[in-house]
């Protein structure tokens, strides 16, 4: 047997539109001020319709409650352009780290042996560089250039030693244009000793910063 109307449990909706409708009593003037609270109060804490039935015994009451707010057309998402990311970027692993040189050190070699150490040097660090970035010319093939064709070879050392910079992100401390340092002092060997320098120091402060010590 179905349970009787007054006796079945009301909704937040339903004590919201008996408060709707309470307040509109109050606006015409059929409730006073304390009257009006104590009703509401009442509305709120409604738990049956016998709950609500009580407060409008001596109140018109619409069948059907108004709107307790106002019904929108759902605002449209706006549309953003789908944001364009780069394709991850990876560091490629690199290879085992070269060895440091000290210049002073390396000048004393290239002058002991008559200048043929700079072909031990160009041999090495070509090599080196090939075996840690995976790029370059590799240890024998500079070493045939700086036999064949020794006035390349302070462009090409100077060259690679910058790319190892800027591979990582980092601006070139030297570059193929400071092999032109080796022209203009070509008698004096001031041009060349300042390309050696900067060329070999910055490639001494890669080694280093790559854990060489």
């Amino acid at each position: 047997m179905a349970e009787p109307r007054e006796r079945l449990r009301v909704s937040d909706v339903e004590r919201q539109a008996a408060a709707y409708s309470l307040g509109t009593a109050f606006q015409d003037g059929r409730l006073d001020l304390s009257e009006y609270d104590t009703r509401m109060a009442r509305a709120y804490g409604a738990v049956t319709y016998g709950d609500l039935d009580q407060l409008f015994l001596d109140l018109p009451r619409p069948a059907i409650a108004p709107a307790l707010a106002p019904h929108y057309p759902p605002y449209p998402a706006p549309r953003y352009p789908a944001p364009q990311y780069p394709a991850a970027q990876y560091p490629r692993r690199l290879g085992p780290v070269g060895e440091v040189r000290g210049t002073a050190l390396q000048l004393l070699l290239f002058v002991v042996t008559f200048g043929i150490w700079c072909f031990f040097y160009v041999f090495q660090t070509h090599d080196e560089m090939k075996r840690h970035s995976g790029e370059g010319l590799g240890g024998v093939l500079a070493l045939l250039v700086a036999v064949f064709a020794y006035f390349v070879s302070p462009f090409l050392l100077s060259h690679e030693v910058g790319g190892l910079y800027e591979r990582r992100g980092q601006r070139k401390p030297v570059s193929a244009l400071t092999g032109l340092w080796v022209f203009p002092g070509i008698l004096l060997l001031v041009g060349p000793l300042i390309w050696f320098v900067l060329t070999n120091n910055a490639l001494n402060r890669y080694w280093r910063s790559e854990g060489a010590r």
